[in-house]
Order: C-alpha cells, then structure tokens, then sequence
C-alpha cells in the first residue's frame, strides 16, 4: 500500500540535508506536504521507539485499514 510514499521518502532521504531544523526522515515527510508542527512529532514518537504508519488509498480503503489498526490494538491488549 506504502510503495510510492515509501519511494518518495527514500527519494527524498538519499539527497536530504537537514531543512529547517528537521532530519532527514522530516524532510522527507515534510517534503510530502505534511505540516512541520506534524513532523516534529512523528520523529518525537520515532525516536520513543513508536511506529509511524503512512496510508494511501480511497476513503474507503483508508477507514478500512484504520478500524483494522484498531482492531489489532484491541487484540494486543488484551
């Protein structure tokens, strides 16, 4: 689902120089119009050893693939 963000992130890593105060992996995100307020607190939770999950799809395919992240949570914590 991930193929042509992770393409552009990877894209935009390999000839990044630290924009703006952000690292590479936030210049590739921010890159892809993702708000700087935004960046600076997926690589927050990045380095907290979080995940960071990138969709694209449909409506549809996007509150699909969110309910079934929910699901997995709720079975996680169990």
């Amino acid at each position: 689902m991930a193929g042509p963000i992770v393409a552009s992130i990877v894209a935009t890593l390999e000839s990044a120089v630290a924009v703006g105060g952000l690292s590479a992996l936030g210049a590739g995100l921010y890159s892809l119009g993702i708000p700087k307020d935004t960046v600076l607190k997926y690589e927050t939770a990045i380095k907290s050893n979080k995940f960071l999950v990138i969709a694209h799809g449909t409506p549809d395919e996007l509150a699909k693939a969110k309910r079934l992240m929910h699901a997995g949570e709720l079975v996680a914590s169990r």
